[in-house]
């Protein structure tokens, strides 16, 4: 009998969450990866199935990178345009 080596985590949860939550391509890419995992381990290619985890878990983390860059980058533009306006009595 064949030992198997322990199946790498999917991180599905992390790619929906992101998908959802944070930067939906990013978040598509990482489901993708995602989806793989578990198919690939149970056909015995266990080298591409730890592959597809660490891909699905970086691009989960990316989606949400994005996503937080984008809102501080929205929150200082907006955050600036209204002190600006509030600076010059314009509101």
């Amino acid at each position: 009998m064949e030992n198997k080596p322990q199946r790498p985590n999917s991180y599905l949860a992390l790619a929906i969450i992101s998908t959802i939550l944070c930067c939906l391509p990013f978040g598509i890419v990482s489901i993708i990866y995602a989806t793989k995992v578990n198919s690939l381990f149970e056909d015995g290619k266990y080298d591409e199935a730890e592959k597809a985890s660490k891909n699905a878990k970086t691009w989960g983390l990316v989606s949400i990178g994005v996503a937080v860059v984008g809102w501080i980058l929205y929150l200082l533009i907006f955050g600036v345009a209204f002190l600006g306006a509030l600076g010059s009595g314009s509101y």
